[in-house]
């Protein structure tokens, strides 16, 4: 009769078998050396015949171990401590042990507690990046004995796997530096990271040792979203490089420049550290220091493995730092000056897009729109806009609303259609996504230096055309910055027009629709004939509309037919004089509508006097 499951196969059954006792059957299965050759010999035919497999937990009682190493990480999300996991996980399991994994979600406060709770489930501990204090850590590595260190120098009779980020980070300055930068900002890592600190120290040897060298530090941290928050912070600091913390800051910095219309590198350089995967297919691909990160895992097990079970021969060094250059980092931009008597400010085409500037640098960038999703209602459209200093002004499908994009001239219906993007108000039911959205082309762009005009046909969702358009652009300087004068005439060429907005079909204050101006989300004052503040200037017929942002200004002027202002600042920042405000604009068959607004950027905050003033002169 075969055995059932409950007749599993022990070490009684082997000892039986081989004619041995169970202390002999159990001495050949945990490889002690006290068993004749010929009785482990006939032991092992025996639990081969029989099929027989140890219990793991009756030989860690046997032996007194576990076979398991514990490892305490700050962060599972960070790639870098992944790849360091991969290679305690890879290295240990040929030597039998598996690893145990307890993560600190960065918190300084509980490393000791759950490092010490690990310890006494495994044979031993590796700390990857603790971030306690020195004197805390010192405390605790007596108590969690045998122990490693990665990434952390501890005490000298404590073993520890340490990457020179001091030697990391001047390898990337020396990089920037042999580029031209001079002026180099840091954006830095947790403040408990001891290799942030070994960075910082770095920093300061730099900055002695290099001429000219002006390094900016600036608090951060160590994820996407921190790097994506200091965007701002960076483009104030007026610096040409970046030197990122790790890759992830990096990755959020990137991001947040790509929205803002800063281009890499052509107006700043940026870095990373530690080489993670994805860090050649970030846009642009980016340039980052090599940190083997799973080398050091490996590293890192086989110096435990010694500690545990005895020198198993040599052990290798931290390999070597290397730079991986991309295309994130380039030569030193031309240095922006101020505008001479004989500069002026033109058009040029660059590929498919055209770009307005001056001696200051690229002001302003046209682009058509032909890569936008249908959803948005794919449009010609200026981004960035700059200031002369180089502050952004505009944002382009930003995360709160992914169908505005720069300027444009975006309109919430026309005829049904949208040509504003995303959802459409319906009465009675609210915002609904619509299968309504239209299009804007061009049918050919010329300039003359001075002045873009585009002629545009706008299609309704069917490919049906609508509208004819043609948008003049001319830019200059005006008082100290420069002024963007956008001119549209609307011809009614295939049929009558009705343009509505959402207020005329239901819904109250939302009557958007016209030369929209879409800026970035920071706090913004606003300001306007009618007074201080958005409940002033929403809905008025006040000429002017100025929108100051920390140390920039941005003053809209409607130089012909004043439209009602419609406006945001809380959920999003944007302005535009609203065609539709609470009455739809009917066009008759061939008649005519001109639009036209007057911008001036200036790297100065604009009180209400000297707005009202700026605004009478144009």
């Amino acid at each position: 009769m075969g055995r059932t499951p409950k007749d599993t196969i022990t070490i009684t059954d082997v000892a039986r078998l081989a004619e041995v006792s169970r202390a002999t059957v159990s001495r050949v299965m945990n490889g002690r050396l006290s068993v004749a050759p010929e009785i482990v010999e006939r032991v092992r035919a025996a639990a081969e015949q029989l099929n027989y497999r140890p219990s793991d937990l009756a030989r860690s009682l046997s032996l007194g171990r576990t076979n398991m190493v514990a490892l305490v990480v700050p962060d599972l999300g960070n790639p870098l401590f992944q790849q360091v996991l991969r290679g305690i996980t890879n290295a240990s399991a040929a030597a039998g042990y598996k690893v145990l994994v307890a993560e600190t979600d960065e918190d300084p406060e509980a490393e000791a507690a759950i490092a010490i709770e690990a310890r006494r489930r495994c044979d031993a501990l590796i700390m990857v990046s603790p971030r306690m204090d020195e004197d805390r850590l010192v405390e605790l590595l007596p108590q969690v004995q045998p122990v490693i260190l990665v990434n952390r120098q501890g005490p000298a009779k404590v073993s520890s796997v340490v990457v020179d980020y001091g030697r990391a980070v001047r390898i990337v300055v020396d990089h920037l530096v042999g580029l031209g930068h001079r002026r180099l900002a840091f954006l830095s890592g947790p403040a408990a990271s001891a290799s942030n600190r070994l960075r910082l120290e770095a920093l300061d040897v730099a900055e002695r040792e290099i001429p000219g060298l002006d390094l900016v530090r600036l608090e951060c941290g160590w994820s996407i979203e921190d790097g994506y928050a200091a965007v701002e912070r960076v483009l104030e600091a007026r610096v040409t490089a970046v030197v990122a913390f790790n890759d992830l800051v990096a990755f959020g910095l990137l991001a947040r420049l790509n929205e803002v219309g800063v281009a890499v590198p052509t107006d700043l350089s940026v870095t990373g550290m530690d080489d993670i995967g994805l860090a050649r297919f970030a846009v642009p691909s980016l340039t980052t220091v090599r940190v083997p990160q799973k080398d050091l895992g490996e590293l890192a097990w086989q110096r435990l493995l010694a500690s545990i079970a005895g020198p198993a021969g040599a052990v290798a060094d931290v390999p070597e730092l290397r730079l991986a250059v991309r295309a994130s980092t380039g030569p030193v931009p031309q240095a922006r000056r101020s505008a001479t008597p004989d500069d002026r400010i033109g058009w040029q085409q660059q590929g498919d897009i055209y770009e307005l500037g001056s001696s200051a640098g690229m002001l302003a960038r046209y682009e058509f729109g032909r890569r936008m999703p249908q959803v948005h209602a794919p449009r010609p459209y200026l981004h960035p806009v700059r200031t002369l200093g180089g502050h952004p002004l505009t944002e382009a499908s930003p995360v709160d609303h992914r169908h505005h994009y720069g300027v444009s001239l975006a309109v919430a219906e026309v005829n049904g259609t949208s040509h504003w993007g995303a959802r459409t108000y319906v009465r009675g039911q609210g915002p609904t996504l619509l299968t309504n959205h239209g299009q804007q082309r061009s049918r050919g762009v010329t300039i003359d230096d001075r002045e873009l005009i585009d002629d545009i046909t706008w299609y309704d969702e069917q490919g049906r055309p609508q509208l004819v358009e043609q948008r003049r652009l001319t830019g200059a300087f005006a008082f100290g910055g420069w002024r963007l004068d956008w001119r549209s005439v609307l011809t009614a060429r295939y049929g009558s027009i009705r343009i509505d907005s959402p207020s005329t079909t239901g819904r109250e204050g939302a009557g958007y629709g016209g030369i929209f101006w879409r800026l970035p989300l920071v706090e913004t004052t606003v300001l306007s004939a009618d007074g201080a503040g958005v409940e002033a200037a929403f809905g008025s017929s006040s000429p002017w509309l100025a929108l100051v942002q920390g140390d920039v200004s941005l003053l809209l002027v409607q130089p012909e037919r004043v439209w009602p202002w419609f406006l945001r600042t809380t959920a999003y920042v944007g302005a535009c004089p609203a065609l539709a405000w609470d009455e739809p604009l009917a066009l008759q068959p061939n008649q005519q509508l001109a639009l036209s607004l007057t911008a001036v950027l200036l790297d100065r905050p604009l009180d209400a006097s000297e707005a009202r003033t700026l605004a009478g002169r144009l």
